[in-house]
């Protein structure tokens, strides 16, 4: 099916509008030469007036047609990992395979290392050393006392005693290991790093900076796919369901990208007075970042190889939809049901067939069976 451009309409409606005048300054020129016969005493002549309303037609193709819900989102990821120090002392990067500091933009793995906190603070936090020096000694002592409750030389109640005190010694050594353990981050997710390692003005902190507990080493989250967090209302969502297919653009690229309906939030929202429904995007193609704000049609329903018209065919007359159908010199009126349309086209359930002429300009002055001049292509 032909579109007609904005020019070409233009152009289509001037030549139609000229020759309405035309044809109505020939009935008017006939008719004063009638009449000054007449009043010269002569016989009027036999005038043949043919008047044709010109107009353009386009062929009913087939094509697919869809009822689209049109809305906007923002992206996002549908996990993310957040890294937080929890030791102070000596900030250092990790690198990546090639001996490069790891930069936001990458993708780590499982288990890779991000960052190490390291220096004095750190090992001083742990206390290692202390801890193991203090659960060999309480230990050493345990097993003196055990030795001389085997001997009866002490009571019960002090090997019983010195059992508590080995089992907070050793409770405190775990404890420093674990807390040592935690002076090297890594990934416990597979992704990209969103940040890495800013301070409060979102500068990048250098290798060797000292860092406090709670200092946010990292954001990782992994980008394909991502999820469009967008928002309905009511009459919106009761054509909504979970597994629909949808295309997500961005301003930034021609082609959308092809996604389905994930979930459907379970209540309205307060504030908004809106729905709000995830939208899972496929973003192979990494064209899509955490953040963006997109452009989501949801594909409520979809007729593939069925009748359409342009929307410019189709006019109202009383109760009904009406296109004209060209049949020699004359355009015919239809009467048609219609179904499913988009900004550019109808589907036609019945009244016309593939391949019929219809009207598209100057079907405004039409009635069944006036004639016609056909223009352009």
């Amino acid at each position: 099916m032909q579109s007609v451009g904005p020019q070409r309409a233009n152009h289509a409606l001037n030549e139609i509008t000229i020759e309405y005048f035309m044809n109505r300054l020939r009935l008017v020129v006939a008719a004063l030469l009638a009449l000054g016969l007449l009043g010269c005493g002569g016989e009027p002549p036999d005038v043949q007036v043919e008047f044709r309303i010109p107009v353009e037609t386009e062929s009913v193709a087939e094509d697919d047609v869809e009822r689209i819900i049109a809305a906007t989102g923002t992206l996002r990821p549908r996990s993310m990992a957040t890294l937080n120090n929890e030791l102070p002392g000596v900030l250092y990067i990790s690198r990546n395979q090639n001996g490069e500091r790891l930069v936001e933009g990458d993708t780590v793995t499982i288990g890779q290392p991000i960052a190490e906190i390291t220096g004095e603070d750190a090992r001083l936090h742990a206390g290692i050393e202390s801890k193991r020096v203090q659960l060999e000694n309480v230990k050493s002592e345990l097993d003196r006392r055990r030795n001389l409750f085997d001997q009866g030389l002490i009571a019960e109640t002090d090997l019983r005693q010195q059992e508590v005190a080995h089992e907070n010694a050793l409770l405190e050594y775990e404890r420093s290991m674990l807390n040592a353990s935690k002076g090297e981050l890594t990934s416990p997710i597979e992704g990209v790093i969103l940040t890495l390692a800013r301070n409060s003005d979102q500068l990048p902190v250098a290798d060797g900076q000292l860092v406090e507990p709670g200092f946010r080493v990292a954001e990782i989250a992994p980008l394909d796919p991502l999820i469009a967090d967008v928002d309905l209302v009511g009459p919106e969502l009761s054509q909504v369901r979970v597994g629909m297919p949808v295309r997500v653009r961005h301003f930034a690229y021609d082609d959308p990208n092809l996604g389905e309906v994930l979930r459907i939030a379970p209540k309205l929202d307060p504030t908004t007075h809106t729905f709000r429904i995830e939208v899972a995007v496929d973003n192979a193609n990494d064209h899509f970042r955490p953040g963006m704000f997109v452009e989501v049609n949801i594909i409520a329903a979809k007729r593939a190889s069925v009748p359409v018209v342009p929307r410019e065919a189709v006019t109202r007359r009383g109760n009904a939809n009406v296109v004209f159908v060209v049949s020699g010199q004359r355009a015919n009126r239809r009467d048609v049901r219609l179904g499913l349309s988009d900004d550019e086209k109808y589907e036609v359930i019945d009244g016309i067939k593939a391949g019929d002429q219809v009207v598209v300009r100057g079907l405004e002055t039409l009635t069944d069976g006036t004639r016609i001049r056909v223009i352009g292509s």
